[in-house]
């Protein structure tokens, strides 16, 4: 289980008052996706930073299983994160795009490259394992940037906006995917202003006011 207590950030900008002091309060539970809702600057991107590493709170408790991760870098950190502008490096092909996931150095065996292979095929990429990302469309970026994060296996799943700005095939194609992460009990934490994916996907929704997560 993903646990926040009283998870405190505040930036720090020329005037004080432009931004909040943030405190967040969470628990998600393995197979669950718990949606976080709010307005644009409201701090959701800043909860999954502080959650994956990316940003460091001033005070408070953060854990996973009991197990606290004040002091883990984010690759030590058992989760993997999906982000709307979907971090493909252009110069690499689609194969090492996902591959970095399974190995930072590339180093992989035959299993690993069968393993990218079959999970192309499974998301309706076949036949694209050699491309640029430049010569995809932007729901097949999307779609390299959500296999990549669900063969690394890990037990919780960051997902920021990562269906905005498709059309609703490819939208539907990524909700299956996640939901059969959640089916292997892998726990979701889902960023979206968009009403019909919290929808499809959440158990349950928080929204951010103020720089606070309520019901």
């Amino acid at each position: 289980m993903l646990e926040c207590r009283e998870l405190r950030f505040h930036y720090r900008r020329a005037d004080p008052g432009e931004t909040p002091d943030f405190c967040f309060s969470l628990a998600l539970a393995p197979g669950e996706c718990l949606a976080v809702q709010g307005p644009s600057g409201g701090g959701k991107s800043t909860l999954l930073s502080l959650i994956a590493g990316f940003l460091e709170p001033s005070s408070g408790w953060l854990g996973w299983n009991g197990e606290a991760w004040r002091d883990r870098p984010p690759w030590r950190r058992p989760l993997t994160t999906v982000f709307q502008e979907h971090n493909l490096f252009e110069h690499l092909p689609v194969w090492a795009n996902i591959g970095l996931g399974l190995a930072p150095d590339l180093r992989l065996d035959a299993a690993a490259h069968r393993r990218i292979r079959d999970g192309l095929d499974g998301v309706g990429l076949g036949g694209l394992h050699d491309r640029l990302p430049d010569a995809l469309s932007g729901g097949q970026r999307q779609r390299v940037a959500l296999l990549r994060a669900l063969l690394r296996e890990q037990p919780l799943l960051l997902l920021d906006e990562p269906f905005s700005g498709l059309d609703d095939d490819n939208r539907r194609h990524l909700w299956a995917l996640v939901r059969e992460q959640r089916r292997r009990g892998v726990a979701v934490l889902l960023v979206s202003h968009d009403s019909e994916d919290v929808q499809a996907l959440s158990d349950r929704r928080l929204f951010l006011r103020e720089g606070r997560l309520m019901t």
